[in-house]
């Protein structure tokens, strides 16, 4: 399947059903092992990889023996906190197995909707695959209420998916794909390959979930997808079940994919150029023509900061006339550039006191007007 063959950034997102069978209360180790070859080959075509698996409820709750169906919330805090380390575990010894770390990261719903938060968890997420490393993200149920949830891994996957710019994410269950009805009543039911637009007439097509552990269904996968396409990342609905999934999916398995309206670069400067800005940073020559060979913007070619605003909002670059020339997400606050305006990077870090980030504005998070 080309688009697995040819994607920069790929987010897999892994069921409870896939992970855990729970008619024999294990943990599939051999399909985990799979999954890590899979992951492994995609890494020689230079494809930095994701995991939003879910999966640590249902092993938590079958540790602490908690065989009814419906937990309330602090059961089901308390089997996230008991299922997430066994989870962490098998993935960190299957990839280790072909020579890959991991790393666990936890989310919660505010760390996508705060923008300080969203940043910090960005630069993490995009630091480790340049380490070469592959994320295991989870939504952090020990702590997370029904306020600041996700409540299903799809929406979480779809988040992680726009947050580092991803091209391609992959949502694997029990399932082939998004059929016009349900195929399990209807025998003439027909399966959905390719999906331009996800309209009324598409979200009507979802059902609901059947298993008892999963907390989606098709109707939030279209939700991922609808938010994800929009944000420039096609999105692949498939099922997981088989060993080899992503080799599976590449050999031609069953799947329906929804096409991305954009690319995640352009979706993600329409974004920052719709924001109303926070304050202003004026620049001199010498950064304008930096910026216009696609540089990021540096403490240096700073000349003077008008306004009050944090870390990751939104500000004006003005030039020497005070003329607008881009829009951008701040990497200091106003009275931080103020102290290092002017100063080469190396000399900034003695002024703070800290190593800060590399630039004042990166060129990702920056749109010339």
């Amino acid at each position: 399947m080309k688009q697995i063959l040819t994607s920069n950034k790929l987010i897999i997102k892994i069921g409870s059903s896939l992970i855990f069978d729970s008619s024999i209360n294990k943990i599939r180790e051999d399909w985990l092992k799979s999954l890590a070859d899979d992951i492994l080959l995609a890494k020689k075509r230079k494809t930095d990889v994701i995991l939003v698996s879910s999966g640590a409820i249902a092993i938590g709750r079958n540790i602490l023996g908690l065989d009814k169906d419906d937990l309330t919330l602090e059961q089901s805090q308390a089997a996230a906190a008991v299922g997430q380390i066994r989870l962490s575990q098998a993935y960190q010894h299957v990839l280790s197995l072909v020579g890959i770390t991991a790393a666990q990261v936890l989310l919660t719903l505010d760390d996508s909707e705060n923008r300080r938060r969203y940043l910090n968890s960005r630069s993490t997420l995009n630091m480790l695959i340049s380490l070469g490393v592959v994320p295991i993200v989870n939504e952090n149920d020990t702590v997370a209420t029904d306020e600041i949830r996700f409540g299903d891994n799809d929406r979480l996957a779809s988040q992680v998916a726009i947050m580092v710019g991803a091209d391609s994410l992959i949502l694997f269950s029990d399932v082939d794909g998004l059929f016009t009805s349900n195929p399990n009543i209807d025998q003439s039911s027909k399966l959905l390959s390719e999906i331009t637009e996800i309209t009324p007439e598409i979200e009507n097509m979802a059902g609901d979930t059947n298993h008892k552990f999963a907390k989606g269904g098709m109707r939030t996968k279209l939700i991922a997808a609808k938010s994800a396409t929009n944000a420039g990342c096609s999105v692949i609905i498939s099922s997981g079940i088989r060993d080899s999934p992503l080799s599976q999916l590449i050999k031609g398995q069953n799947h329906s994919l929804f096409l991305a309206k954009t690319d995640p670069l352009t979706s993600r400067k329409n974004w920052i150029s719709s924001m109303k800005v926070k304050g202003k940073i004026k620049i001199d020559s010498g950064a304008i023509v930096a910026l216009n060979m696609g540089k990021s913007l540096l403490s240096a070619g700073v000349m003077e900061v008008l306004g009050t605003f944090s870390r990751g909002d939104p500000i004006e670059i003005i030039d020497e006339n005070h003329n607008s020339f881009a829009k951008g997400l701040v990497n200091y606050d106003n009275s931080e550039i103020n102290l290092i305006m002017g100063k080469r990077s190396f000399e900034a870090a003695e002024i703070l006191g800290y190593v800060g980030r590399t630039s004042v504005i990166h060129r990702d998070n920056m749109v010339i007007q």
